[in-house]
């Protein structure tokens, strides 16, 4: 039978046909895909004339169209809907792909043209897109190893490829445990939770043919912790939620963790850097680790202070509730809650059924057709899992990209929440729209109830669809530089920045509508949803830049033969309050070490939000969230441009300079607006 994965795809939108591609067929298709890949790339080294952008640069970004259309589905699935058989392909793909890009990086001849046009660039009479091509493409050569030669450059292809091994099994061994741990809860551990937690709970029981249970999906386990008036069913739950990696046994991240610092140094250094932060950073906006350090040193003393403040008032509570011990971390998030309502007399319970999903979905589409003029319309087309849902996005009657939601928890999928594309947008080498996936992990509802999001929930459905829209609206001539392909630490302005839009209070009054009566979230309610908008900030601020700065001092310097032991002596230094954890423990940071994204670069959402904090003020001097000159200029300077410019320049274009720490940190509310 022919493989569906190497035939043409006669399907909507060009969407892979998930429904006919099964796990028997990736593998033959890999390595058929691999094969003309080297089979391109020795075309293009070996070609008869000289090195010219069109038989070298544009032949080279044209290459591996079946590579990508073999690898675009499968990863998909891989962190959507993960099985055993999937996991296995994840283990036996990831070194051989990353020996296939070593060779390729590592083909001298094909270097040889790259360099050659790059070193005579100035007579090519490129226009600015062929430029920024030929520039990223020269720069990936050189940070990949290209110009190293004999054992360097063996040794360079050796650690890439254990590198590529050693993330997978961090992933892997983290799905694990969420996967595997579970807490079964008897009928008297379910009183005082509120009744959308029982329904999750119980939910989740019945994927395990058990009664309710409390899982690792943060969607499930952070709101047990909320609500849970039993301390040591939320101790225990709090302990296996902070000890995932570290479990010991074959799951247990922390010997991987060790190893994959230690090969991102000798990689650093190999290519001439002191160290692995000194590299990651070179292409960031940030630049060094010094300039990121300083803003986050500056971002943490007034969110320490302010949440040392919140952790003494709450010491009380604990204390008038009978228990006379230190404050814990599994403590945080109860009393924050209770002090929430006495502060602010704020429910979460109560806000929650004003938070539907489809509303919500609905508020986000909105949101984007006032702003940017896109229509989305529901499509049935073969999804990767039932639970997927699809729209064609389209502008004034224009195809412009095909959305994917896909937004429940499920044990085969990882946790967090993310945007990815299946295809991305290029007018060249040719014209091609986007596909783009939103991911999360929200709690599943009872067979025939609406799904009732947590403001936290619709806040990361708002994030994820900034990202999309930065996908969804890519307006660049190469792939290479479409949509999200920009520096680390500018990604995440778009989505930040979007987040922005759920908290306009006509957005609130028109789409968070009670479940039961439809009736608007009451004014006095809304006005209490805002006007907590900063409460427990310095607990979320103070986890965050904690993980930040862990991860900026295990790269900024020797790789230490103990992870463990370094996180540890960091913390300290930093004066980490015993009541708070970091937001992502190392043998759990799958930021950092699932693959290179954001190691060295986890502080990228703070650099992020500087500016997203800065940009929402263009909208507030325009006098309208909604402003459309506004609203244009973003689309044309940031959202439609990917990373056919440098970052920095994007957004001066779009604000006229950059911006400083301050509007963060009002927005934050860990200094005084003016």
């Amino acid at each position: 039978m022919t493989n569906p994965l190497l035939s043409d795809w006669d399907t909507p939108f060009g969407l892979p046909p998930f429904d006919k591609i099964t796990d028997a067929d990736y593998a033959p298709a890999l390595d058929v895909a691999l094969a003309a890949h080297a089979e391109e790339i020795a075309a293009i080294a070996d070609h008869p004339d000289a090195p010219s952008f069109d038989n070298t640069i544009r032949a080279y970004e044209a290459s591996g169209e079946l590579l990508e259309k073999v690898l675009a589905p499968f990863y998909a699935l891989a962190g959507a809907d993960s099985t055993p058989a999937r996991e296995a392909l994840q283990r036996e793909f990831s070194p051989k792909l990353a020996a296939h890009f070593s060779d390729i990086h590592a083909n001298k001849a094909l270097f040889a043209r790259i360099a050659m046009l790059w070193e005579t660039r100035e007579t090519l009479d490129l226009d600015a897109d062929q430029a920024r091509l030929l520039y990223l493409v020269h720069r990936g050569f050189v940070r990949a190893g290209a110009a190293l030669v004999g054992e360097d450059a063996k040794r360079m292809k050796q650690i890439m490829g254990r590198l590529a091994e050693l993330g997978t099994r961090f992933t892997q061994n983290l799905l694990a445990d969420e996967r595997d741990w579970f807490m079964e809860l008897g009928d008297e551990d379910l009183q005082g939770l509120p009744g959308f937690v029982v329904n999750s709970a119980r939910a989740a029981g019945a994927e395990r043919d058990t009664g309710p249970v409390v899982t690792l999906s943060r969607s499930l386990i952070t709101p047990f912790l909320q609500f849970s008036d039993r301390r040591e069913l939320r101790e225990k739950a709090f302990d296996a939620w902070a000890a995932r990696g570290e479990m010991g046994g074959e799951t247990d991240n922390r010997e991987i963790v060790a190893e994959i610092l230690k090969l991102r140094e000798e990689r650093a250094k190999l290519l001439g850097y002191e160290n692995f932060a000194a590299f990651k950073l070179e292409t960031e906006m940030a630049g060094t680790p010094d300039k990121v350090r300083e803003l986050l040193m500056a971002v943490w003393e007034p969110a320490r202070a302010a949440a040392l403040e919140d952790q003494a008032a709450m010491q009380e509570m604990l204390a008038a509730d009978g228990h006379n011990g230190a404050f814990k971390p599994w403590d945080w998030r109860y009393y924050a809650e209770k002090r929430r309502k006495i502060l602010h007399d704020f429910d979460d319970t109560a806000l929650k059924p004003y938070l539907q999903l489809d509303r919500t979905i609905e508020a986000a589409f909105d949101c984007a057709h006032r702003l940017f003029g896109l229509e989305f319309k529901p499509v049935e087309v073969p999804g990767y899992h039932p639970d997927c849902r699809h729209w064609e996005v389209t502008r004034n009657g224009e195809h412009l990209a095909l959305f994917i939601g896909d937004y429940f928890a499920r044990g085969s999928k990882r946790s967090g929440a993310w945007c990815s594309a299946i295809r991305s947008q290029a007018h060249q080498p040719k014209e091609q729209s986007p596909i783009v996936v939103n991911v999360c992990n929200f709690s599943k509802p009872a067979v025939g109830e609406p799904a009732l999001l947590s403001y936290d929930d619709a806040r990361t459905l708002f994030h994820e669809f900034g990202h999309a829209l930065h996908q969804m609206l890519s307006d660049v001539t190469w792939e290479r530089v479409s949509g999200t392909s920009v520096s680390r630490d500018f990604v995440e302005l778009p989505s930040q920045l979007y987040e922005h839009w759920l908290e306009v209070p006509q957005v609130l009054e028109k789409y968070a509508t009670h479940v039961e009566t439809g009736a608007p979230m009451p004014k006095e309610m809304l006005d209490k949803v805002l006007g907590a908008a900063t409460f427990d900030m310095g607990f979320s601020t103070v986890e965050y830049v904690a993980s930040a700065l862990v991860d900026l001092e295990f790269h900024d310097g020797p790789a230490p033969a103990d992870p463990m032991a370094k996180q540890a002596e960091v913390l300290t230094a930093l004066g980490m309050p015993e009541a708070i954890v970091m937001r992502h423990a190392t043998p759990h940071f799958a930021h950092v070490f699932s693959g290179d994204g954001y190691s060295s670069g986890y502080y990228s959402y703070m650099w992020s939000e500087v500016m997203d904090a800065d940009a929402f003020e263009a909208f507030k001097e325009a006098g309208s969230a909604f402003d459309p000159e506004t609203a244009k200029s973003l689309e044309e300077n940031i959202l439609s441009k990917g990373g056919s410019v440098e970052a920095e320049e994007l957004y001066t274009r779009f604000r006229g300079r950059m911006p400083g720490v301050d509007a963060l940190l009002k927005g934050r509310g860990l200094i005084a607006a003016e």
